[in-house]
């Protein structure tokens, strides 16, 4: 199947073009605040309009001129590579004040480089800027949409606009589809987008060394062994007396919804730094125990590592053992890649796991004959399991009817949980516990 056609959103800063591309992406969102320069990265997402579907990219501002800020230079590469490559252009501007000079510059490279391009008039919500927005006409486009990316007016218009100017080309009945997703996880500067770069084989995530260059939850589709993966990478999580302003936390809320959204969670450590800090541990425990995510451990940077680190990061997984017991833990370097081969075939292999079904027949006489021999008390009376099934995959999701389902608090169940761990090889794969009183 050949893959969908790419739509890129471009624009100076701050006409609205992350709020555009929210109101368009039913999944993936970018952050928008009112202020210029929020998105780096390209973010992308599959989106489906009259049995049509294509690729929808947000790119940073878009200016044609040399920085001499290296950060930035690397933003507006990204954002001209989008608009090289795609088949379709949306040009954003702001009704709310006409046509700038910079909305010309760009529209008149946008034209050397030969692009089908639509002109999407945003803020287009009361009369004046509605008036603003014909002069746009005068760019160049017979193409000219007006609508309100945060109020939802005329985004069917752009929407079929869209559709007629797509190419005949793509799977364009669907969106591509991915067997499950991955998460990058861990602080700020771990190495999450070079890891993120070394999978998607090219730069995906724009690298700069200085914390926080990823704002964004951004995703991208990988294929290994004849399937696909969705593979997110996130902002860096600060301590929370560390985050600051609307960024910060609009940054936080963004890797909490890919966290929502995925199967497998690769917390990211800096073994450079030496040890585990009880930030990490609490990211991992609380995806692994809380939120039931698959989790693999990643210790980057191990080629920077000392003996000194080394011992220091043993003694942390031994420290820490009640989750690092249950998680596969890889050392691998991304500057290097070394070992970075491994990841892949652990990702699946904890996947497999994950979705792991057990037959109820031997989850009955596992469990249900674990407490014959080993009688739980609670009050001095006797803890009773009737029937267990697994009701649910990734994560295993098991039923348990019992005499009384408050008797059954943590201790109990890791009491079960530790038999299916010494059962079954499930490094890696939480194992979530429903209780019910039989009836």
């Amino acid at each position: 199947m050949k893959p969908n056609p790419t739509v890129a959103i471009v624009g100076r800063m701050n006409v609205g073009k992350s709020t555009l591309f929210n109101r368009l992406s039913s999944s993936i969102k970018s952050i928008t605040l009112d202020y210029a320069g929020v998105t780096r990265d390209l973010v992308r997402d599959t989106v489906s309009w009259a049995g049509r579907a294509f690729t929808l990219i947000d790119t940073g501002g878009l200016q044609f001129k040399r920085h001499t800020d290296p950060l930035q230079h690397k933003i507006q590469e990204k954002a001209l590579t989008a608009v090289q490559e795609a088949d379709l252009v949306i040009l954003v501007g702001d009704g709310t004040v006409g046509v700038l000079a910079e909305d010309r510059e760009i529209m008149k490279q946008l034209h050397a480089l030969q692009k089908k391009i639509i002109i999407g008039v945003n803020k287009s919500d009361d009369q004046r800027s509605r008036e603003h927005g014909f002069e746009f006409s005068s760019l160049g486009s017979e193409d000219v949409v007006l609508f309100s990316a945060e109020h939802g007016r005329g985004i069917e218009d752009l929407l079929e606009s869209i559709i007629k100017q797509l190419p005949e080309r793509g799977g364009g009945q669907a969106t591509e589809s991915h067997r499950y997703n991955v998460m990058l996880l861990g602080r700020p500067n771990v190495g999450k987008s070079s890891l993120m770069n070394q999978l998607v084989r090219y730069e995906r995530s724009i690298i700069f060394d200085q914390p926080g260059t990823t704002r964004e939850a951004i995703s991208e589709r990988i294929a290994f062994n004849k399937e696909h993966i969705m593979l997110t990478d996130t902002p860096g999580l600060r301590r929370k007396s560390s985050v600051s302003g609307d960024l910060e936390e609009e940054m936080v809320h963004s890797t909490l919804q890919a966290l929502t959204n995925t199967d497998i969670v690769l917390l990211l450590i800096d073994g450079s730094q030496g040890g585990l800090v009880d930030q990490e541990l609490k990211l991992g425990f609380y995806a692994f125990t809380e939120r039931y995510k698959a989790l693999i451990i990643v210790v980057n940077k191990y080629d920077l590592m000392t003996d000194e680190h080394k011992a220091a990061l043993e003694e942390a997984l031994e420290t820490y053992k009640h989750l690092t017991d249950k998680v596969p833990v890889l050392r691998l370097s991304c500057l290097t890649g070394w070992h970075v081969g491994k990841l892949l075939p652990l990702i699946d292999e904890v996947w497999q796991r994950h979705s792991m079904r057990i037959p109820n027949e031997a989850l009955q006489g596992l469990l249900v004959g674990a407490l014959e021999r080993r009688p739980l008390m609670r009050n001095e009376q006797r803890l009773i399991v009737y029937n267990v099934q697994q009701v649910a995959t990734a994560p295993i999701t098991l039923t348990l009817k019992v005499n009384e389902s408050s008797w059954f608090g943590a201790s109990q169940l890791a009491f079960f949980e530790n038999i299916m761990r010494a059962k079954y090889n499930l490094i890696g794969a939480p194992i979530k516990f429903l209780v019910r009183k039989k009836s």
